[in-house]
């Protein structure tokens, strides 16, 4: 099957997101996703004179090397694998999936492990190459967004084919905001939440990184962030579906976590000394997603939503937590989601998921 489709995207990919030029390398990783969307992408790679590499993968093939994994064999893999990279200028990531879950019942200690010893390769990636990672979509991904799988295909090659040139003023008007910005204040139902973002750099992901885009993040000081907050949208995180995470902080840290799994939850941030504060704050508003579908590269660029990440920071905004946990949790604040207000130094920006401030307002998705 051919999809004219298809080579719009690989060509948005290689020429605006990963700007691939004449010469460089790009690894193109598939992971179930059809064999003419990664020869699209080669095609696209060698029209700009790019030298493309492709690996493909099978999330069920990956499951049965999960499952047993020792450290001899992650040692090797990943010692093959980051030699690959240190080879490559640029990244691509297309990452569809049959089953979401497929990993569920690899062992937790199992897949810290895998996460531990591919460290290195994860850094080299992100902080030596230009990447952007997508998904696919996939029956599984439109069932869990509620829809036909056609629907669903339409809807998500609408939603990555954006063009973010458009976007741009708005999110520059905000990074800048942020950048201004000491002390913000979220309010909602079942959030109070108080935090500084003084002095830590503000992100534009304006479609060249991740596809769909559509948000500027920055991250909390560790240790000021107070009160708490509920997420009022469902999180898939290794495997596993969390509803209504809630938690409270004291210091900067989580000191109680609740939700539909608990005792799971609170494992994870029990991962390590950096699971428990946060990494990340962002605000998402990409005008074609409005629903959760547990796929957070959509959920966390939902129109009128933010998010707060527990683990993990990144080094364009850092506060110095250092984890191997990076959880984005979402929450959205239009009204039919309940509503809610940001504030930065007491002034209010965004009401209901609308942004205020005039230089702000072509953010919004109406």
């Amino acid at each position: 099957m051919h999809d004219e489709r298809f080579d719009k995207l690989a060509k948005l990919l290689v020429e605006y997101s990963i700007r691939l030029k004449r010469n460089e390398t790009v690894l193109i990783e598939a992971f179930d996703i059809p064999d003419e969307m990664t020869a699209a992408l080669i095609r696209a790679a060698r029209e700009v004179g790019g030298v493309p590499f492709a690996q493909v993968y099978h999330a069920r093939v990956n499951r049965a090397l999960a499952l047993e994994a020792s450290e001899r064999q992650l040692d090797i893999a990943a010692g093959l694998e980051l030699a690959r990279m240190k080879k490559m200028n640029a990244y691509i990531a297309m990452r569809g999936s049959h089953n979401i879950t497929e990993l569920a019942d690899v062992p937790p200690d199992k897949m810290q492990l895998i996460g531990k010893k591919m460290r290195a390769v994860q850094d080299q990636r992100v902080k030596r190459t230009k990447w952007v990672v997508l998904r696919w979509p996939t029956p599984s991904m439109a069932q869990l967004a509620g829809m036909s799988t056609e629907a669903f295909e339409d809807f998500y090659f609408d939603v990555c084919t954006l063009d973010y040139r458009k976007l741009q003023p708005g999110m520059k008007a905000l990074k800048s905001l942020m950048e201004k910005t000491d002390h913000v204040q979220i309010k909602g139902p079942g959030t109070d939440l108080n935090f500084s973002i003084k002095s830590i750099p503000a992100v534009i992901c304006g479609g060249d990184r991740n596809i769909p885009d559509g948000e500027v993040f920055t991250a909390p000081v560790r240790d000021s962030v107070e009160g708490q907050i509920t997420f009022n949208v469902p999180s898939i995180y290794q495997g596993t579906a969390f509803d209504g995470v809630q938690l409270k902080f004291k210091r900067g840290k989580v000191v109680e976590a609740t939700s539909n799994e608990t005792k799971k939850l609170n494992k994870i941030l029990d991962s390590d000394a950096g699971a428990r504060y946060i990494g990340e704050f962002s605000l998402g508003f990409n005008p074609r997603v409005f629903q959760p579908m547990r796929d957070i590269l959509f959920d966390e660029k939902i129109a009128g939503s933010f998010h707060f990440t527990p683990g993990q920071a990144y080094e364009d905004a850092d506060n110095g937590n250092r984890s191997q946990v990076h959880w984005d949790m979402v929450s959205i604040q239009r009204p039919d989601y309940g509503g809610g207000e940001i504030y930065f130094d007491g002034k209010l920006i965004r009401k209901n998921g609308e942004f205020l401030p005039k230089q702000l307002r072509s953010l919004n998705w109406r």
